[in-house]
């Protein structure tokens, strides 16, 4: 009897789809086993770490380039340049909030302006849209 798991267990255990491994695979983040005599190959519980890392990965903000490279990053021991690689997300995350949160308030004053309106005159949120 074969050990190891399908390619459908090895999603169910990842919490994705079997066309999400297939595409791990083919951008080279996931090992494609050998096929067997009978037809079916296996995966190890190790492939399915490696996809809960990627799933993770990205929803900390890493694309699937830089899992790439955090992925490399693992197999040759390089801490350091992994902290490098978390530093620089971290501040590109921390510009988007500061550019969301301008987009908030900026956003804020519109809706602000359009509750002061009396309904009858143009729309102030086209006025600055259209202004700008």
């Amino acid at each position: 009897m074969a050990t190891g798991l399908t390619i459908g267990k090895l999603a169910e255990a990842a919490g994705m789809n079997i066309e999400t491994v297939r595409y791990y695979q083919r951008l080279g983040l996931l090992d494609e086993p050998a096929k067997p005599s009978d037809g079916y190959r296996r995966y190890t519980h190790q492939q399915a770490q490696r996809l809960r890392f990627i799933k993770r990965a990205q929803g900390l903000g890493f694309t699937l380039s830089e899992i790439g490279s955090l992925l490399e990053l693992e197999t040759a021991c390089l801490c350091a340049d992994t902290r490098e690689l978390a530093v620089r997300k971290q501040a590109l995350i921390e510009q988007r909030m500061a550019n969301l949160a301008a987009m908030h308030e900026a956003l804020t004053g519109l809706i602000r302006q359009c509750d002061a309106g009396d309904g009858g005159d143009a729309c102030p949120i086209f006025e600055v849209l259209v202004a700008a």
